[in-house]
């Protein structure tokens, strides 16, 4: 028997994207294969990977497989950083992981 995948309604990042989250500099993630289960339209409670404190909501656009050799200018400016920065990122979280997913999202609240 398949067991039916919950639509997530919670999110973590770290801390040190919260800035960028509120101000909308920062309007995408970039996940391995354990967080693709987001879902469009739906709306999910964003807190800090460190502390658990939540700090926003976030509704959920999009989520489209990336490959990594096929990150861009456009993902890190949508990370608000340069493709070297989220390269690294990713690697630093993700080692040697090819197949990822970007999750597009849009600012509906802070808490």
């Amino acid at each position: 028997m398949v067991t039916p995948v919950l639509t997530p309604t919670t999110m973590t990042f770290f801390e040190r994207f919260e800035t960028d989250i509120l101000s909308g500099k920062k309007t995408i993630t970039i996940r391995d294969e354990t967080e693709l289960h987001y879902v469009p339209n739906s709306v999910v409670t964003v807190s800090t990977l460190e502390t658990g404190r939540e700090f926003c909501q976030l509704a959920i656009l999009a989520v489209e497989p990336i490959s990594f050799s096929a990150l861009s200018d456009f993902h890190a400016e949508q990370e608000n950083m340069t493709l070297a920065e989220l390269k690294q990122v990713i690697q630093d979280i993700y080692p040697g992981i090819d197949q990822l997913y970007v999750v597009s999202y849009k600012l509906v609240g802070q808490l």
